[in-house]
């Protein structure tokens, strides 16, 4: 079984520095030097001041770097002056994208020490932006070299520890503990994503979930193909009939750490689309449309890394997650285009295009979220359709929303997170598209138009009447092209901020 324990680079507070080969100071775009970092220019001769006046391109934007070597004599090899661009302007997400470069800068300098010199002097009244900047530096540290040997350490690796010199060390520290747990969940759900299928398939997606949430608390259920056979979760075996690695259905449930009242309220619900690899089926994908496809379960891997990021910071409220896990394959059992299947909630559903599955298992694990555990809202998370690349591009996620309270609570989490989410309508126009002569519904449109539009009103015939739902559409956001914060240009771990963040600001 793959490895998904990511050791992540140390970041220490201190108020005393230790020996380290590089120094890290950060500026503002004023480019005037700290207090701290005066002093250390005074004791350098001026040396920090020169290289300031002297280097027209460095203009301290946010991000923007200037690697100064030190002298003989200096108790650093080499000085990092790193810029936060406007202190009235800076963003989280600016700062995070500035720690990715730290990363990238200190990765390739050869450093493996690193020591944070100014930090005490840069809060501002929002907080101090060393937090951002060192939680950006941890998403910028990211690597999957698993299945490497002989390239393996062919890339200097990240530094392996950064000291920040502080004075409130403890509360640093705890403020900081947050913010490392999150990455470590975003980690593994890139981990996931980025994993290869012939490692990561149903049965070994269940264990690892299993391994890696039941240690910290999480309940975790698997139901196996006989187990949803006796349940009648027609749709979810289905897709995966054709495959040697038959689908699974994992319920993830924690309680909550919170008061008794808190303990009792109804849970929070998630629900991931797990197709661990996406042939098409009998309506096979072209060469192009096939290479990617390991990134099909990308709804489950953020669903089961958002109850890990839950879990370790012990949220108070309880929260029950399911991912529908199957391998859309190809073989004499593979579900027919034409096929009648009976869904578990007792609707049928004719399946014209074996291409649109995801839907389909959906459809099982949100019949089974609401009926078992009548959760106060339900969200789920998939890479559905390639149409909403067409309509948003790669960088929002379409967002169906039947809630207009639930819809203000994401765009304000999408704001603080910026894991951007754009409104997209649920009109029963679209419901009216799949309408089927034969079954109670069909699994695709009348045509190509709308295609996120009809496969997010196919869903919404699965939550009950009245219930609080949002389908996320994360096609587009779960692929990332290389950046500062994540420097493997497959997985992004979209998702897992904002589902946090979500539940610790409007629920908890």
């Amino acid at each position: 079984m793959m490895n998904f324990e990511k050791k992540l680079p140390e970041i220490a507070f201190v108020k005393t520095p230790s020996s380290a080969d590089t120094a890290i100071i950060a500026l503002y775009d004023d480019k005037k030097l700290t207090k701290s970092a005066a002093l250390l220019d005074k004791e350098w001769d001026g040396l920090l001041s020169h290289h300031l006046e002297t280097s027209e391109k460095f203009k301290a934007e946010t991000g923007q770097m200037l690697t100064v070597t030190l002298p003989k004599k200096a108790p650093y090899v080499r000085l990092v002056l790193v810029g936060l661009g406007s202190k009235s302007k800076a963003t989280p997400d600016g700062l995070e994208a500035a720690g990715g470069g730290l990363a990238s800068n200190l990765r390739g300098a050869g450093c493996t020490t690193a020591t944070f010199l100014n930090a005490d002097d840069l809060k501002t009244k929002s907080g101090n932006p060393v937090i951002s900047l060192m939680s950006g530096f941890l998403l910028g540290s990211y690597s999957f070299d698993e299945f490497k040997t002989v390239e393996k350490n062919k890339k200097t690796s990240p530094a392996k520890t950064v000291e920040i010199v502080a004075t409130a060390v403890k509360t640093m520290e705890k403020e900081f503990a947050t913010a490392k747990d999150v990455v470590s969940s975003i980690f593994l759900t890139r981990d996931l994503v980025n994993a290869p299928p012939n490692k990561l398939y149903p049965e070994s997606f269940a264990e690892i979930i299993k391994k890696t949430l039941t240690p910290l608390g999480v309940k975790v259920q698997v139901f196996d193909d006989k187990a949803l056979e006796k349940m009648g979760m027609g749709c979810l075996l289905a897709v995966g009939q054709a495959s040697e690695h038959l689908p699974r259905l994992v319920i993830m449930s924690w309680e909550g750490s919170g008061s008794a009242k808190q303990k009792s309220q109804k849970p929070l619900a998630l629900v991931g689309k797990g197709i661990t690899f996406d042939s098409g089926g009998l309506n096979v994908k072209p060469f192009e449309g096939m290479l990617d496809m390991k990134m099909d379960m990308g709804g489950a891997a953020t669903v089961v890394g958002t109850m890990h990021a839950l879990a370790s910071r012990k949220c108070k409220v309880p929260v029950v997650a399911a991912v529908a896990l199957a391998e859309n394959s190809i073989s004499d059992e593979a579900t027919r285009p034409s096929d009648i299947v009976t869904s578990y909630s007792g609707k049928t559903v004719e399946v014209l295009n074996t291409d649109a599955e995801g839907r389909l298992v959906l459809a099982d694990a949100l019949t089974y979220i609401q009926k078992k555990h009548d959760p106060a809202f339900v969200i789920d998370l998939a890479t559905l359709t390639g149409a909403i690349m067409v309509a948003l591009g790669v960088n929002h996620c379409g967002a169906f929303v039947n809630d207009d309270k639930l819809w203000k609570n994401l765009e304000k989490t999408s704001h603080a997170t910026n894991e951007k989410l754009w409104r997209m309508p649920l009109d029963s126009s679209f419901r009216k598209e799949m309408d089927s002569e034969f079954a109670d519904i069909k699994n695709i449109g009348s045509g190509r138009m709308g295609g996120a539009c009809t496969a997010a009103a196919f869903l919404s015939e699965f939550i009950d009447e009245g219930r609080t739902w949002a389908h996320l559409d994360i096609a587009g956001v779960a692929m990332s092209k290389s950046k500062p914060t994540c420097p493997v240009p497959f997985a992004s771990g979209f998702g897992v901020k904002l589902l946090n963040k979500l539940v610790e600001d409007h629920y908890e």
